[in-house]
């Protein structure tokens, strides 16, 4: 008999956190992705590109997962087979730097570029599916401590992720290094999937007959969101979060501009980053319940970030700036599921989650804005003072979700 909050299920969700963090550390898009891509490309354009494949792909497919997911008593077999299309992504990156490389830069660069589409455009099912299973698995006040629990355990397995990723990096020259971190981060990866897909899903008992045809669904799912005005101010709030991804991939590289990064440095500060995820969520994160205010306490951890970026000389500097990315970035992501589990209607999950989603998410393209803005401006400072008037912006926004409760 399926049993509510299930301490077994909170077991595996935070197993799953934990590797998964461990696998995709490599790739973070404040750290040492930007710098991977700058190996292959000189472009800071290219560099923002590629921090938005990482999961800018998953918009793109959200509404039509949503479409089939809102009729489905169960999600894990379908959840089970996104794993292994994400797996094979992440694992064939690895793949092209080990045997391309430097022999053909542009086509590494672009099956680097493929890989990373794929295992964000796959994420785009996996997340209609997961969050369906946490409102499914979970109340609400388990459901804040759970998603705690998967933020300190993917931070401490980033810290370990950095730590190792600072020994590749100094042991083994570019890109092979890269290569090696893929493709051991892959093994990783599939422990965490393997557990996550023996939870137990109970049946679900309210379920929304499938429009005959996607273009019908389009336009319910459009009626929805015209009569949901608490669902579009929270779809504005969290667009408006992601705008620190204008600025934070390109942190790192004005970082190496001011002095000489080692990959020690680069480990040192993906670990910074993670103890920072780690104390926001075991002190502050699963305390709070009021996930409007857990909204927009992230907004004052990023704007202060950004505003010590402003003035940031040493590494010391760029430590807090990283600290404090960690404890606003969790804020973020544990704030914005559970705003839109919150209101949304059992049987319209789905539709709400893949409409705040893929409206929201547009905001992962902002790196490819910040290059643009960084190529032809030439300044660290300008996409800095964007980033927190937009983010000043949301956190406006964010104070005003209460009333429309």
């Amino acid at each position: 008999m399926f049993r509510l909050d299930n301490p077994k299920n909170n077991y595996k969700n935070v197993v799953h956190a934990f590797f998964l963090s461990l696998a995709i550390t490599i790739a973070e898009p404040s750290t040492i992705l930007p710098l991977m891509v700058h190996h292959f490309s000189d472009s800071v354009i290219i560099v923002g590109i590629f921090a938005s494949l990482l999961r800018g792909g998953a918009i793109m497919i959200q509404l039509y997962a949503a479409f089939h997911a809102q009729a489905y008593k169960r999600v894990l077999p379908y959840l089970g087979k996104v794993f292994f299309f994400r797996w094979m992504s992440w694992f064939s990156i690895g793949l092209s730097i080990y045997f391309i490389g430097d022999s053909n830069k542009p086509l590494t660069l672009f099956l680097i570029g493929l890989g990373l589409f794929f295992f964000s455009f796959t994420a785009g099912f996996g997340a209609i599916y997961f969050k369906e299973l946490q409102a499914k698995l979970f109340s609400k006040k388990y459901r804040g401590k759970t998603m705690a629990n998967r933020q300190v355990a993917g931070s401490i397995a980033s810290i370990i992720s950095g730590g190792v990723s600072g020994y590749v990096l100094n042991h083994y020259d570019a890109p092979l290094n890269y290569a090696y971190l893929f493709m051991v981060s892959s093994a990783f990866m599939i422990i965490g999937f393997v557990t996550f897909v023996t939870i137990e899903e109970p049946e679900k008992e309210n379920v929304s007959i499938k429009e005959k045809h996607f273009k019908k669904f389009i336009k319910n799912a459009t009626i929805t969101l015209k009569k949901d005005k608490r669902l579009q101010q929270q779809i504005l709030a969290i667009f408006l979060s992601f705008s620190y991804f204008l600025s934070i991939p390109f942190v790192i590289l004005n970082a190496n501009n001011t002095f000489t990064l080692t990959g020690w440095m680069l480990g040192g500060f993906i670990t910074v980053q993670m103890l920072g995820s780690i104390i926001g969520s075991t002190f502050l994160w699963r305390k709070i319940h009021d996930y409007e205010k857990m909204l927009s306490l992230s907004f004052l951890f990023m704007i202060a970030a950004f505003i010590i970026a402003l003035f940031a000389t040493n590494i010391y500097t760029y430590a807090l700036i990283f600290f404090l990315f960690g404890i606003a970035l969790d804020g973020f992501n544990i704030s914005g599921m559970n705003l839109v589990i919150e209101i949304a209607p059992e049987e319209k999950r789905p539709v709400y989650t893949a409409l705040q989603t893929n409206i929201s998410s547009l905001g992962l393209f902002f790196p490819v804005l910040g290059g643009i803005i960084l190529k032809y401006v030439g300044s660290y400072m300008v996409i800095y003072f964007l980033s927190i008037a937009l983010l000043l912006w949301g956190f406006y926004i964010s104070k005003q979700l209460k009333e429309l409760k």
